[in-house]
């Protein structure tokens, strides 16, 4: 299509990412942005504008995913039991090479991009490998078709004794060591870089509430990613992590479950330059949908996830109500929580954490521009036109977004990665 053809979405109800109700209105799309959004409808096409017909349909900015781990192995009807931690870890004694393994993350883009996803913020790399960085490179080249990403790091626990494929091996920890990791990590090429400034009950009983960093550590990281101009990401559940993150200027907090008062008010003073990421996906998949793959009521309750459950439940509705900017992000990519049902996340933050359809879409489209930095999220003038076309209503039933049919178009940059044959395209 050439550069100066326009498609004019006409006679759709738009959401536009703000949070205000759906409204009728058109939309103009020139090239890869949006050129005009026309309010009540009625633009006027021009000889050769592209004409798309939405009547009955809603049209809205492409979903943005804040917790992705797109090299993690299981998507749907790619389900793989070998990465299933603590039940199985095996997939580490058959790792796929680096080429293979970058082959399952084009996979996994392209399933996130076939539901709706156009842009995705890492929650971590699984290897140390660069995978992440090359599909990034390889899906901004127009090479793969996936979501637009900020890849990650792979996580770094700050354990005195590193496993590797010669056995344990003893790695230096102070603030020097974080230091290099992250300027090392900056040097590969990635966006952000994950620390585990917790540990998880995943891995020990009572590991959620063991804080891996000290003060002066995670002090280090914050200035040294702000020199090698990267971003930096952790899990952290504890009270004590999460003040750490906040301190050390970190962007992105995942889960966050078990925040004291104080930590409440931390994150509060922080809310303009933090973003959290609580993943509940996971947590509402290992307690309700981990039988097939060993998780029952008992082993939920061993790995935390019950407790964490719970303990989100509380405290999400409280950090709402203060205005901290929370995203959905379900850590996808285990077998009972496959890529491709990421959607669920929106439903959950419905049922679970009180929020209303609007304000939850708000979250998984101009949140997402935001935490990702990349002018998406909005249908609104010079934004990057990631829009889809939905069937339903999306902004007062979010579980219309799981349906994959449900999703007519799907448009990234101003091309058309999905159409629907009863999606009418006209040349006016």
């Amino acid at each position: 299509m050439p550069d100066d053809q326009r498609i004019v979405f006409i006679n759709g109800a738009v959401f536009d990412g703000s949070g205000a109700p759906a409204v009728p209105a058109d939309v103009i799309v020139r090239g890869s942005v949006i050129e005009s959004v026309v309010a009540g409808g009625g633009t006027e096409t021009r000889p050769g504008d592209q004409v798309v017909d939405c009547a009955g349909l809603t049209v809205m900015p492409g979903l943005v995913d804040s917790h992705s781990h797109l090299t993690f192995p299981s998507a749907l009807g790619h389900i793989d039991p070998s990465f299933n931690p603590p039940l199985d870890v095996s997939f580490f004694h058959h790792m796929p090479t680096p080429d293979e393994h970058l082959q399952i993350a084009r996979r996994n883009a392209l399933i996130m991009l076939d539901h709706g996803f156009t842009s995705v913020y890492s929650a971590g790399s699984l290897t140390p490998v660069p995978t992440e960085v090359f599909l990034r490179d390889q899906i901004a080249a127009g090479d793969t078709p996936g979501p637009r990403m900020r890849a990650a790091s792979f996580e770094r626990d700050n354990n005195p004794v590193q496993m590797g494929p010669d056995g344990p091996q003893p790695r230096e920890t102070g603030p020097d060591a974080v230091r290099a990791f992250i300027a090392e990590q900056a040097a590969i090429g990635f966006d952000s870089v994950k620390l585990l400034l917790s540990n998880d009950d995943v891995f020990f009983e009572g590991g959620s509430m063991v804080t891996q960093y000290s003060p002066e550590e995670a002090a280090a990281a914050g200035e040294q990613a702000r020199e090698s101009g990267v971003w930096l990401n952790c899990h952290a559940q504890n009270p004590a992590s999460i003040k750490l993150a906040v301190r050390g200027g970190f962007r992105s907090i995942y889960h966050c479950s078990y925040a004291d008062a104080e930590a409440i008010d931390l994150l509060e003073e922080a809310k303009d330059s933090i973003f959290l990421s609580p993943a509940v996906g996971i947590m509402w998949a290992n307690v309700h949908e981990g039988e097939e793959f060993g998780i029952d009521r008992a082993m939920a309750e061993h790995m935390g996830s019950v407790r964490s459950l719970e303990a989100m439940t509380a405290l999400y509705p409280e950090l709402r109500r203060r205005g901290l900017r929370v995203l959905p992000g379900g850590d996808y990519g285990f077998p009972n929580n496959p890529i491709g049902r990421n959607a669920r996340d929106l439903e959950l933050f419905v049922t679970l954490f009180g929020y209303p359809p609007l304000e939850v879409l708000r979250a998984a489209t101009y949140y997402g521009g935001l935490v990702t930095d990349t002018p998406v999220g909005l249908l609104t003038p010079g934004y990057l036109a990631d829009i889809l076309v939905v069937s339903g209503s999306p902004t007062t039933d979010v579980t219309v977004l799981q349906d994959q049919e449900n999703l007519v178009a799907i448009m990234q940059g101003g091309r058309f990665h999905k159409r629907a044959e009863r999606l009418a395209l006209a040349t006016a």
